[in-house]
């Protein structure tokens, strides 16, 4: 008993003596949580600052209108098939491939609307016209509605779409009334691609990457939210209940895989604690991940050993989808913030390689950082 009281003063000392970092996103919230053994300290969730959004900028700026490489991801059906990425696609060419494309568009809607004053703005409008425009939306539902092209990005790419859907209809600005009416038929057929392919797929997919299908649900189910889409709401809530409502004992010390950008256990999180009531959450998690509740529980960072892979720079990305499921999940229900310090423990590991990385990561990441930030 006395061997315990020592080991627990012990710790009380070191913590007290350990100083904080002085990196101005590692800030730290006073409040304390009382647990079994120890004081868990609860960091601040980390916000996204003008000086990043200056910075983060750059990458989509650098990419959207960026035709090479590229990564097409098309069924040829034959040589009339065949084209430049910018005539297939003429809105979202850029960035290397399709969704990253979509994504990169997101990012600056989303950084005018959090910093409308920020350099080169007007700028960035003319060009998010010039892209989403009426002709080239019309061009993309097209490649859409090509024989062969029924499942293209299916359903990470048609994710994205939604949120940049949603991202537009919520900013307070002249220029996206337009951007949203031009893209509104884009957006409808990919509302219909949701409705039509859930019944459809009788098992959920449970990878780290694009094809995770809680992922794919969550984001598609804000956009029915923030547009009251019953008919899409339904459909996504129906087949999420389904697919993981019996669902326990989550393997997340099984994760991640060496190529994951989102961890298939938190999406799965991330999706039925926006559906369920808190006393089905409560009882669902309990089952499916009752860790998490543990103040003391933690997980490591997916550590990337060569940013210059295309697929090992994917655990930054893990890092960043990891950590806006937890800020999530504690921005709903405070019994869960101390997982706010493992958010920002991931968000530290990966934000400091973004700007001047090399394209295999730059294409993309930003949009992922920014998405937690905000978060």
């Amino acid at each position: 008993m006395n061997r315990l009281i020592v080991v627990f003063f012990s710790i009380l000392i070191l913590a007290c003596n350990t100083s904080e970092p002085s990196s101005e996103k590692t800030v730290k919230e006073p409040a304390t949580i009382a647990s079994d053994t120890i004081k868990v300290v609860v960091e601040k969730p980390l916000e996204l600052t003008k000086k990043q959004a200056v910075s983060l900028l750059e990458l989509p700026l650098a990419c959207i209108n960026t035709e090479y490489p590229n990564k097409l991801g098309q069924t040829i059906g034959g040589k009339e098939d065949i084209g430049e990425p910018s005539v297939l696609h003429p809105a979202f060419y850029g960035c290397f491939d399709w969704h990253s494309s979509v994504h990169g568009h997101w990012s600056l809607v989303k950084l005018l609307k959090s910093f409308p004053d920020i350099e080169n703005a007007a700028d960035i409008k003319t060009r998010l016209l010039a892209n989403i425009s009426k002709k080239n939306i019309e061009a993309e539902v097209v490649y859409f509605e090509g024989k062969h092209n029924t499942s293209y990005e299916r359903t990470y790419g048609w994710a994205w779409l939604l949120k940049l859907a949603e991202e537009i209809h919520s900013w307070d600005d002249p220029v996206a009334k337009e951007l949203e009416m031009n893209l509104k038929p884009l957006t409808d057929l990919i509302i219909q691609r949701y409705i039509d392919f859930l019944p459809k797929l009788k098992y959920p997919i449970r990878v780290g990457e694009h094809t995770n299908t809680a992922f794919g649900l969550s984001f598609a189910y804000d956009y029915a939210v923030a547009l009251d889409h019953q008919l899409l709401n339904e459909a996504i809530t129906k087949r999420a209940k389904e697919f993981y409502t019996n669902d326990t004992s989550c393997p997340i010390g099984w994760e991640p895989s060496g190529y994951d950008f989102l961890s298939p256990c938190l999406e799965e999180v991330d999706i039925m604690r926006k559906i369920l009531s808190k006393s089905s959450f409560d009882a669902w998690v309990q089952d499916f991940m009752p860790q998490l509740k543990n103040k003391d529980f933690d997980i490591p960072v997916g550590e990337v050993s060569d940013r210059t892979d295309g697929k090992l720079v994917h655990l930054d990305g893990l890092n960043f989808s990891r950590a806006w499921v937890l800020y999530g999940l504690a921005n709903q229900y405070p019994e869960y913030e101390h997982l706010v310090n493992i958010a920002n423990k991931h968000v530290n590991y990966s934000l400091p390689n973004l700007v001047g990385d090399s394209y295999e990561g730059g294409h993309w990441l930003g949009s992922f950082a920014i998405y937690a930030l905000q978060k």
